[in-house]
């Protein structure tokens, strides 16, 4: 199946908010979705998970297809994010990665000098290694028979890089930022591999019925200013020119989310994405004011206010739908859904964007 679906017919978009919403188009109430909106805050996925690992998952179109479809049962999201994980790429890429219960993601063999570089693939066979993917999205945007658009995403070259570097999460990555000062050549040969691989990877998700597009820059607040205008914008930049360009009249809508980088605002407003999504320490306020008009935004709320009590929780969406203004607005969370948090919660949430950005569109 893995390479036949650019001829699939899919059923008709019934809920195009969220596309009009990043194209900057009228919409009757704001858009809203969650990162992580598939995960393990939802009794149905943990019941999937006792009998199968992570990887396991993703690597099955009709489970990835399930976990994504779990979410949209329960709440009146507006989009479908395919379930997967951005270290794919770095299996497709030959490192092992293994998801550990209770620690994350672990390279057993990460790349700590040089000559580690060989045992990279530099050029991967998308289709070949990465099909499971595309089969999972063909699967998913038929079984979703238009009910909202669905979205492929994958992790920017710095935040690919420093998993592979540093074998695993960290608050403060030493082992990647080392590479940045000891081997800045040999860190761009990586980087410059690891976008070709994004770019074709997401263009394949297009053709398989991906209908917008996320990079998630996850470790973006560990860099300096510098560095990440030299070791990530370049190549984030990159990602959504090189997509546009060989997608062409098919290209979809494109977002950028950045965790801790709000100093790469500004540098945003030129690299070409339609949407730029806010972590929470970002004021919507000034983020408008630093990136302009043509551009639409996403998020904000912190996602530990899905802990406060119901009437707190509609009173913090309500005042972040206040900064961002309901043109060219995507609702969203900070960061994404945490294990602990309640389903009801993020029905609250969910609930309270549409109810209120409504009666202020319908009074405008």
């Amino acid at each position: 199946m893995a390479g036949s679906s650019e001829a699939t017919t899919f059923p008709p978009l019934r809920n195009d908010r969220m596309i009009r919403a990043a194209r900057g188009e009228p919409v009757d109430r704001v858009p809203v979705w969650a990162m992580r909106q598939a995960g393990r805050y939802l009794p149905e996925f943990r019941e999937v998970r006792k009998e199968h690992d992570f990887f396991t998952i993703c690597r099955t179109p009709e489970l990835a297809c399930e976990i994504t479809l779990q979410p949209l049962r329960r709440f009146d999201l507006d989009a479908a994010i395919i379930f997967s994980d951005i270290l794919v790429i770095p299996q497709a890429m030959g490192m092992t990665v293994e998801m550990i219960p209770g620690k994350g993601p672990s390279f057993p063999e990460p790349l700590r000098q040089a000559s580690d570089l060989e045992r990279v693939s530099m050029d991967v066979d998308i289709k070949k290694e990465l099909g499971y993917v595309m089969d999972a999205v063909t699967l998913t945007r038929q079984k979703l028979d238009g009910k909202v658009p669905l979205v492929g995403f994958c992790g920017a070259p710095w935040t690919l890089m420093s998993y592979m570097v540093e074998g695993g999460g960290s608050q403060a990555f030493p082992h990647a930022k080392r590479w940045l000062y000891t081997l800045p050549t040999e860190s761009k040969r990586l980087l410059d591999a690891i976008t070709d691989v994004c770019v074709d990877y997401l263009v394949q998700k297009v053709h398989a019925g991906a209908q917008m597009l996320q990079v998630f820059e996850s470790h973006a607040g560990i860099l300096s200013r510098e560095q990440f205008n030299e070791f990530a914008m370049p190549y984030t930049a990159r990602i959504v020119r090189q997509v546009k360009e060989k997608l062409g009249d098919a290209a979809v809508p494109m977002t950028y989310f950045s965790r801790g980088g709000v100093y790469a605002l500004p540098e945003l407003t030129k690299a070409g994405y339609d949407v730029i999504s806010l972590d929470w320490l970002v004021d919507p306020v000034e983020a408008r004011k630093m990136l302009g008009d043509n551009v639409t935004l996403q998020g904000n709320l912190d996602p530990c206010a899905l802990f406060a009590e119901k009437e707190q929780l509609e009173e913090y969406t309500r005042s972040m739908i206040d900064k961002f203004g309901c043109k060219r607005y995507i609702a969203n969370l900070g960061h994404g859904m945490m294990p602990d948090f309640t389903p009801e919660s993020l029905g609250t949430f969910v609930d309270t964007v549409h109810a209120y950005s409504e009666k202020l569109l319908s009074s405008q």
